[in-house]
């Protein structure tokens, strides 16, 4: 940012020019930002000007005109939701904001070392994760996790006096730790749960093998140490797909060159090529179309000599 009176830097633009005169008009387009008290970044319209990752700006929320971070660069609306009514940003930040802006957010991050210290001079087994202050400073928050049930009330005694505040702490599972703290995840993107994930779904062991995926394979998991969201993405597809497949180990009727067929037994599916790996009485396999292939339950099924 830049000092009062100075040029803006190259590529940003205030919300409206020093001379007075009136920005061109270009198409609206969503930004994503991400208020303080927000573990993920949401979409914003802006109008008339250009931000970049990393930008300080305010914008519109349900308690009043606040400071956000870009999180992600501009893109125009898409067509599907043109009639949707989305928060506005309404400029950049000036220099006295971003500055204060920051300082509050050191001021948060050595509340996070201060009280890691305490917790650990009480002897608790806890992480502390995250420490909100309100720009009031009458109340802090303290986000942390633990594998057991704490006793934190002594903690919290040693708190209050630390900041002369109000303490709320707020236990929060793995995945929340991982949302709050951000990353990129395994396919380069930055984690879906701190991008637009706007709450966690069950995952389950089942999704994953009815995607056919080892169930010892590490990319399972993901930066929290838990079944990544993603398995639940693809997973009614795959469902939908399996219901018009053979169930492994039933016998089934592969067709052959001159109008014949042989009798086997499923060994295997392949879901996304709509194939199924055969087993014949001769200890062949092949792999079948789904085309070329009648098993018990499917209506065009032929009855066994």
């Amino acid at each position: 940012m830049t000092e009062a009176g100075d040029r803006w830097p190259e590529g940003i633009a205030p919300a409206r020019p020093e001379d007075g005169t009136d920005l061109p008009a270009d198409p609206a387009q969503l930004v994503g930002l991400r208020l303080r008290e927000e573990a993920r970044a949401d979409d914003y319209r802006v109008d008339g000007l250009r931000l970049h990752v990393g930008d300080l700006c305010l914008v519109e929320s349900p308690r009043g005109d606040v400071i956000a971070e870009v999180r992600r660069p501009a893109r125009p609306v898409p067509e599907t939701k043109r009639d949707r009514v989305y928060p506005r940003v309404l400029r950049l930040a000036t220099a006295e904001e971003a500055a204060e802006y920051r300082r509050h957010r050191e001021r948060e991050r050595v509340a996070v070392q201060t009280c890691q210290t305490e917790a650990q001079g009480r002897g608790l087994p806890i992480k502390i994760v995250d420490v909100e202050i309100a720009r009031e400073g009458r109340r802090v928050t303290v986000l942390f996790a633990a594998e057991t049930r704490v006793d934190f009330r002594e903690l919290v005694r040693d708190l209050a006096r630390e900041f002369h505040a109000r303490i709320e702490m707020r236990q929060v599972g793995a995945r929340d730790v991982t949302r709050v703290q951000d990353g990129i995840g395994p396919c380069g993107r930055q984690l879906c749960c701190s991008s637009y994930l706007r709450k966690f779904e069950p995952i389950s062991v089942k999704m994953a093998k009815t995607q056919d995926v080892p169930l010892n394979d590490s990319r399972l998991l993901g930066n929290c140490g838990r079944l990544k969201c993603c398995l639940l993405y693809e997973f009614s597809l795959y469902e939908e797909l399996r219901s018009y497949l053979p169930r492994v180990g039933s016998a089934c009727q592969a067709e052959c060159g001159g109008g014949g067929c042989m009798q086997g037994r499923v060994r295997g599916l392949k879901v996304l090529k709509e194939t199924v790996v055969v087993g014949f009485a001769d200890g062949t396999e092949a792999e079948v179309p789904l085309a070329q292939l009648t098993w018990e339950g499917r209506p065009h099924v032929r009855p066994l000599p």
